[in-house]
């Protein structure tokens, strides 16, 4: 979670719906052919079903949804219906006193009841849960987390801790690289663990258990896929990063207010793509002293800066 009192960007400055679906046009018109819709927590913006049936109009390989779970129950149905075609529900933890820890929330039942209310709308083909992995916190729950993945038909992902953002106490020695989940996995399980190949630009690798479960690691920190990242992120007020260590975005919002056709649009967003350089993850792992990104006092001058700002 973020750090208490940080701020919160304009409600005025945050885009309607149809401004977010023209410059979902304009991405499109680009060669985007995958939306997401992230945050922070995504369901809290109200009538969210509305931008999803927006964007289910669109010529899309794939439209998601990013949730911490917690609204879950009560909206999925809308989104179901809506066209939502995919969701991933971030699950660190199955243990009610971990999940109040690092939330600040004891609402660890409401998450799971959100995950079967999501099954019951259909959308559990697909269904994804993202846990990252924290030293001394979760990292004995490996297994745990993977049988459930398998008792609610999903797949799992695990991800390394990442210095980003609102992780403003985040240190090297939390975090739980690939190589080390593999061998703790390997260990519990007393089996081997198969990778998978043809990641392409995935962040995720994934495995194979002898049982057939499939699992994926994201291991940006200690692991690097810069080189093949396809991935950007609009923030709700419009500004575009290209990376998630990014300090400096594009202000999209100005030319969609100003008037800006879709051409214009899409025209200003090649030309930024082809022109971006972003290794953030790589010059971060090659640091000698590698610290938190951003410090809590830049964090509440800029809230662009946060990861529930930007989509983490």
């Amino acid at each position: 979670m973020p750090e208490e009192n940080y701020v919160w960007l304009e409600k005025k400055e945050l885009l309607d719906f149809e401004e977010l679906a023209l410059l979902v046009d304009a991405f499109c018109a680009a060669g985007v052919k995958r939306v997401r819709i992230t945050g922070g927590e995504p369901l809290v913006r109200r009538d969210l079903h509305a931008l999803v049936a927006l964007l289910a109009k669109r010529d899309l390989e794939d439209l998601a949804l990013t949730s911490n779970g917690l609204l879950l129950a009560e909206q999925v149905e809308a989104l179901a219906r809506a066209g939502l075609g995919r969701l991933t529900v971030s699950l660190d933890t199955l243990r009610p006193d971990r999940f109040e820890a690092l939330t600040r929330r004891d609402q660890l039942a409401e998450v799971l009841a959100g995950i079967e209310a999501a099954r019951r709308a259909g959308l559990g083909e697909g269904l994804k849960l993202d846990a990252v992995v924290l030293r001394g916190f979760n990292d004995d729950e490996l297994v745990d987390l993977l049988g459930y993945a398998a008792e609610v038909g999903a797949e799992l992902r695990f991800i390394e801790y990442m210095d980003v953002g609102g992780a403003t106490r985040w240190s090297q020695d939390a975090v739980v690289s690939r190589a080390e989940m593999l061998a703790i996995l390997a260990e519990r399980l007393g089996t081997p663990v198969e990778p998978i190949g043809g990641r392409g630009s995935a962040p995720a690798e994934r495995f194979r258990l002898p049982d057939g479960r499939v699992f994926g690691i994201i291991a940006s920190t200690t692991t690097p896929f810069c080189a093949s990242c396809d991935r950007s992120r609009v923030t709700a007020d419009g500004m575009w990063f290209h990376c998630l260590y990014a300090t400096r975005g594009i202000d999209l919002r100005s030319l969609v207010r100003g008037g800006a056709t879709l051409e214009d649009l899409t025209s200003h967003i090649a030309k930024h793509w082809r022109a971006r350089a972003d290794r953030g993850a790589e010059m971060r792992a090659n640091l000698a002293a590698r610290e938190p990104l951003v410090p809590i006092s830049a964090l509440r001058r800029d809230p662009h800066l946060e990861m529930h700002t930007r989509g983490g």
